[in-house]
């Protein structure tokens, strides 16, 4: 085992030898951990950021303070790991790329193809809110997530796929009691209704009684993937929303809207289309 004193002369012979091709390797290498990291918290995987981090400083001390474990080896484990966790969000890396070309690309027409957007977007935005409140007023229940792209296939494939175009009526449709699909989760991808009577996962935190397997499952969902969902509740008619694990009740029309607009103006580009 290295001792203190040999450590500090190893970290000084990499400043007294100084190497331009050393600077780079550590630019390429620090570069790496940010985008990385960067991936991960865009992607709401924060447990991964700790574990990611944690793995990076017991690795990083092992090297460090052992005699028998090479430097290099240290940044081979950084590499892999992290190609480990680039890979699992290959897919939305890859749409960050192509969106970002997207932007460069129409950024001349933006204002007009903006407007675009905000008149679509405003479509939706207006139809959702409509039925949620019609559902609220009859106290019929409804779970709606707002997805992005990134649920896992078994979620999806639990329910009905539809790729529908969305309207207030077959929102209401669908969550009228004894529909066949009503118990479930409907799943709104950008300007479609993409599925209905879908299962999720229900949350394992301490929550007052009164929030049902509806709630549970609403907040549960947004804790395992970047969605948000919208809740009503089946007793009460009350509307909530659910961003991150952190649900807000009491939800108003206008509350509403704006967390809808919040939604589609993240989720769509310039042309009003689905990214």
């Amino acid at each position: 085992m290295r001792d203190v004193n040999t450590i500090w002369e190893s970290i000084k012979s990499v400043f007294l030898e100084f190497e331009w091709i050393t600077v780079v390797e550590l630019v390429l290498f620090f570069f790496c951990i940010y985008f990385v990291l960067r991936t991960l918290y865009e992607n709401n995987a924060k447990r991964f950021i700790f574990v990611y981090i944690f793995m990076m400083l017991c690795m990083g001390a092992v090297t460090l303070f052992s005699t028998k474990v090479d430097p290099l080896w240290f940044f081979l484990f950084m590499l892999v790991m992290s190609l480990f966790f680039l890979f699992l969000f290959n897919v939305e890396i890859k749409r960050g790329i192509w969106n970002s070309g997207k932007t460069a690309q129409h950024r001349k027409d933006a204002p007009v193809r903006q407007t675009v957007a905000s008149q679509r977007a405003d479509e939706y935005v207006n139809g959702i809110a409509k039925a949620v409140q019609s559902l609220s007023k009859s106290n019929t229940g409804a779970l709606i997530v707002l997805s992005n792209g990134n649920l896992p296939k078994d979620i999806i494939e639990s329910g009905v796929e539809l790729n529908a175009a969305i309207s207030s009526q077959l929102i209401e449709g669908i969550f009228i009691p004894k529909a066949p699909l009503h118990d479930g989760a409907m799943i709104i991808y950008g300007d479609k209704i993409q599925a209905a009577g879908c299962f999720l996962p229900l949350t394992q935190k301490d929550f007052p009684k009164d929030y049902g397997t509806r709630h549970r499952a609403g907040i549960g969902v947004t804790e395992v993937a970047d969605v948000a969902t919208i809740i009503v509740s089946e007793e009460t008619g009350i509307v909530s929303y659910v961003k991150r694990g952190e649900i807000t009740r009491y939800v108003d029309s206008v509350g509403l809207k704006r967390f809808l607009k919040d939604y589609y103006w993240k989720e769509f580009n310039a042309e009003g289309k689905k990214s």
